[in-house]
């Protein structure tokens, strides 16, 4: 194969990987508008976004059923981008996705300013967004992962501009501060790049510390005023922590990142002297270890090692321009590619082959969750639903985070007697528990559900009890 050859095979892999994203992308703007809940986050954000906006307390005390155990800036965003759309799901979820589309961004310019060339910086970037579309369902949700990395990522790509200067240190300190105020896992990049500048560029990393150290504890006293509480407080919630969840959520990743972490090893031992292949490397060893160290706890998912992605997405676009290089280049991004295919292709529905699957995507189980909607919406009074984007959509008031406080009675942080007494009061109107959750707030509860309610139907998206 000639190098011509070899440069149009790639791309070719890199136009079907574009294929591939551009259909999930569809789907994914296709959804943003319906009332069917994505992920059990997103109700909770919403809720949150609308107390950011005065319909409650953002971070109620120790006695509410309600939990805040993230920072409060995504809400005022959404919340206030919600007030303009009627709809805190809708707005988020358009959040959600125009920050992957700044991320992608990031990943494209930085690996451009890192050396490769444009075809192998768009690899890069796509194979970030295949990747996120073929092992999560964090790709249009309601959920502020991804907005805290588009924050970041601004960050990242003022400080590989050269030469720096203290005004584009300390705005990138006060990007990457903003990025952990909006979610607290997003820190992997500030690390990984004060790490690396600290051996390229001393003066920048002692001033991106001192500028970030500064905003960080300004942004705490200012919460602490405002809100009356700690914010790390607020983000050490209960949780449990189990090995074997922790082993499912690597043995997942590593399906998609096996190959990107084999390729950066073989980087850091090929081109030692690269500084960008150090800079990858810090960066996903800080992804890969804080992630993991995240992953064992209770309803942790993939996002906790979006930093570790971007990181291998990053290394990517550097092993086919440092040494994948000519007719090795193609068949090592198709290689990477394959396993997302393989993913999307087991995950599939099966009618996504049909015009009408793309027409009116999940036609069947928006008809059904509108149903359901409708059910919670026309019985008077509160409602405690595990889906909490179903009582959102209803006009429900916030209940009980379900999660949260299941937790907090899992891990002996909380009695469970108070809400035992609620439902025995049949204080809701509706009770709402996902279909494999039926002891999801403990026995006493679940029993104390059977006592006073009665199963009014089951489908899908849940159980659905009534006062008896």
């Amino acid at each position: 194969m000639s190098t011509l050859q070899a440069s149009r095979a790639l791309q070719l892999v890199v136009f079907a990987t574009a294929l591939f994203c551009a259909a999930g992308l569809w789907h994914a703007i296709a959804v943003i508008g319906l009332r069917l809940p994505l992920d059990p986050n997103e109700g909770w954000n919403a809720y949150h976004a609308a107390a950011a906006m005065g319909a409650g307390p953002l971070y109620p005390g120790p006695q509410s059923f309600m939990v805040d155990n993230y920072p409060p800036l995504s809400f005022y965003f959404v919340g206030a981008l919600g007030r303009l759309l009627g709809d805190n799901i809708v707005a988020g979820r358009i959040v959600s996705l125009l920050s992957l589309g700044v991320v992608t961004f990031g990943i494209f310019t930085a690996a451009c300013r890192m050396g490769c060339e444009r075809m192998e910086a768009l690899f890069a970037a796509l194979f970030f967004v295949g990747g996120l579309l073929a092992f999560t369902d964090y790709v249009g949700m309601d959920d502020p992962q991804m907005l805290a990395h588009a924050i970041a990522m601004t960050g990242f790509l003022l400080l590989l501009r050269e030469p720096r200067n203290t005004a584009s240190v300390a705005v990138s300190a006060l990007l990457f501060v903003l990025a952990a105020f909006v979610k607290h896992n997003v820190v992997a990049m500030a690390l990984g790049m004060t790490a690396w500048l600290a051996f390229y560029d001393r003066r920048a990393a002692l001033r991106l510390v001192l500028f970030g150290l500064s905003v960080l504890l300004f942004g705490l006293v200012v919460f602490q005023a405002v809100y009356g509480t700690g914010l790390l407080a607020q983000l050490v919630s209960a949780r449990l922590y189990s090995l074997a969840d922790l082993r499912s959520g690597l043995e997942t990743w590593l399906n998609w990142s096996f190959l990107p972490l084999a390729g950066l090893a073989a980087l850091a031992l090929r081109c030692e002297q690269d500084r960008f292949v150090h800079l990858c490397a810090l960066y996903a060893l800080c992804g890969t270890a804080l992630g993991i160290s995240f992953l064992g706890g209770a309803g942790v998912d993939a996002n906790v090692l979006f930093d570790a992605d971007i990181a291998l997405a990053l290394s990517s676009a550097l092993l086919l321009n440092r040494i994948a290089v000519g007719v090795r280049a193609p068949f090592l991004a198709a290689a990477f590619g394959a396993p997302l295919l393989f993913a999307a292709g087991a995950n599939a529905d099966s009618n996504w082959w049909s015009f009408e699957y793309w027409r009116h995507p999940m036609r069947e189980e928006t008809s059904l969750a509108r149903s359901d909607i409708g059910f919670l919406a026309v019985r008077p009074g509160p409602a405690l639903c595990e889906m909490q984007s179903f009582c959102y959509w209803a006009d429900k008031p916030e209940g009980v985070d379900v999660f949260n406080i299941g937790e907090q009675f899992d891990t002996g942080a909380r009695s469970d007697a108070a809400l035992v007494r609620l439902i025995e009061a049949r204080r809701f109107a509706v009770i709402q528990f996902d279909p494999d959750s039926p002891y999801s707030l403990g026995e006493n509860v679940h029993n104390a559900v059977a006592r006073a309610y009665r199963l009014d139907h089951e489908d899908d998206f849940g159980s659905f009890y009534v006062p008896k």
